[in-house]
């Protein structure tokens, strides 16, 4: 889904001293600056991109948790496929593959000479090694590493350029996994010094400070026009805007609008979508969550347009359940609308549900993401039209990641969740009852059955509408109150180009480049 130029440049004004704390601005190659320039690409130069998250979980593609973190190491990892900006799956490790007759057995030709960053060249062993890895259960758990792969029942060096992948029935969404990193198979470092195959290489890293990769000189494929880029770590919302106007960020996506009309310098500002769904996540499994009607009486009680207006002047768009436009065939719009903004009834099913005079709850975000902070604040104050009292809790990434993620000690929280794959099952398979990653404790077993209906259909009008019966269940029983796929506002510095929206949580640094 292309996106549209929100304003070629924002008014030049005159610029104070540069700030300290996030990087020392673009290195425009040449000289060039904005003079004469002709749009041909420039090769070389270098750039600081600013991110509102530390890289603190795994580096290691296979284990990490992160959007913000995946969204980085997209540059550096590839699988036997990968995704293109239109949503299409292309051949990266791989250069082709073939599938059998009844769907189970994917053959892949690896391409000819793929190096990892490391030097060495791609072998048919890394592939299986890299695969198995992901099908394996780690100690201590139930699943494999990557939940899709237990579908996997072999992984074959057919000889030195040939691998198949066998699994147990077809899957009309697979291929979509094969984007999975292919790693070396004798490396152990990968949690902290990440090797893969992608555009660029990892440099160094350092904690709460910034993240460095360089461009990668042997890749199979077109090169990165940078030499280098530098992630800067401003988790602070308005330290973020500061150093951009003081010129020591040039490039910084995900936005609100907020901050991009604070900018007071010349920027592109490119406006997208996020691919996400932003909710009030709730647990299930805590009072008073534990209860439908007090779930349903919340999204009542919110209203989504008038939060979009005073969050982010109307931008973004309503999903009303697990889904994000972008998967245009299983997005239903229709659900957007399920709960009218509704004073009366939420009171109404409060009542009901033994809670009259209202009740008192905490919403934990995590502070470095300014537009969640936003949201959750209005969202507050709308709740308390209809007696419901809810308490903001600021706390920093990591803890949001241990406590409420992983710990799962949390009554709601304001967040988004992308998927990782171009497929629905990216986005639902985390509200079945027993999967690794439901945080919320959701446990309705008409959705864990049309979930598995979903999953085992070899139908691809039946397993849409399937998957559509697991947003409309989890509309319906109110899991979480759904808001929007948030705008996302992206400011980068005028002299480069290139840049692409994905349908995906990624930015592609290989794209990017200096106009002559």
């Amino acid at each position: 889904m292309k996106k549209k130029l929100l304003a070629l440049f924002l008014a030049l004004v005159m610029v104070g001293a540069v700030l300290p704390g996030c990087g020392d601005g673009s290195k425009d190659p040449g000289g060039q600056g904005n003079n004469g320039k002709t749009g041909e690409p420039v090769k070389g130069g270098e750039i600081t991109v600013g991110i509102a998250q530390d890289l603190d979980d795994s580096l290691d593609p296979h284990q990490t948790v992160a959007a913000g973190t995946r969204e980085v190491l997209f540059n550096i990892f590839e699988g036997l496929v990968k995704p293109n900006s239109d949503g299409e799956m292309i051949p990266a490790v791989a250069e082709k593959y073939t599938l059998s007759e009844d769907g189970t057995t994917y053959t892949f030709t690896l391409r000819e000479g793929v190096k990892f960053h490391n030097g060495q060249t791609v072998t048919a062993e890394d592939v299986v090694y890299s695969i198995n890895r992901c099908a394996a259960v780690p100690e201590g758990q139930e699943k494999p590493l990557v939940a899709a792969f237990s579908a996997v029942k072999s992984v074959e060096a057919l000889d030195e350029k040939t691998v198949a992948v066998t699994i147990a029935q077809r899957d009309l969404e697979f291929i979509s996994y094969m984007t999975a990193a292919i790693i070396p198979a004798d490396y152990e470092n990968q949690d902290t010094a990440p090797v893969g195959t992608g555009p660029f290489r990892f440099v160094s890293r350092t904690p709460q400070q910034d993240f460095v990769m360089e461009r990668f000189e042997d890749y199979w494929g077109a090169p990165a026009w940078l030499d280098k880029v530098t992630y800067k770590i401003c988790e602070n919302a308005d330290a973020l805007v500061m150093n951009l106007n003081g010129g020591s960020i040039d490039l910084c996506a995900h936005l609100t609008s907020a901050q991009a009309s604070q900018l007071n310098q010349s920027f592109q500002v490119l406006e997208g979508t996020m691919n996400l769904v932003q909710a009030i996540y709730l647990n299930n499994a805590v009072a008073p969550f534990d209860n439908v009607k007090v779930r349903q009486a919340l999204c009542y009680a919110v209203d989504v347009d008038a939060m979009l207006d005073l969050t982010s002047d109307g931008h973004g768009t309503k999903v009303g359940s697990s889904m994000y436009p972008s998967f245009g065939k299983y997005f239903d719009a229709s659900l957007a609308d399920a709960y009218p903004h509704d004073p009366e009834k939420a009171k109404e099913l409060l009542a009901e549900a033994g809670y009259p005079d209202g009740f008192t709850f905490t919403i934990t975000v995590p502070s470095n993401y300014q537009p969640h902070v936003d949201t959750a604040v209005v969202l507050a104050q709308q709740l308390s039209a209809v007696g419901v009292t809810a308490d903001i809790q600021k706390v920093d990434w990591n803890t949001w990641v241990n406590d409420v993620y992983g710990g799962r000690n949390f009554q709601s929280t304001v967040v988004g969740f992308d998927s990782s794959t171009l497929n629905a099952s990216g986005m639902l398979a985390r509200w079945v009852s027993d999967n690794d990653k439901n945080m919320i404790n959701y446990n309705n077993p008409d959705y864990d059955a049309a979930f598995a209906a979903a999953q085992s259909t070899t139908d691809d009008e039946e397993q849409t509408a399937l998957y559509k019966q697991c947003l409309k269940i989890l509309s319906d029983t109110a899991a979480n109150v759904y808001l929007q796929d948030m705008a996302d506002f992206v400011a980068m510095d005028p002299a480069l180009e290139g840049y692409e929206f994905y349908p995906l949580y990624v930015i592609d640094m290989a794209k990017l480049y200096f106009a002559a």
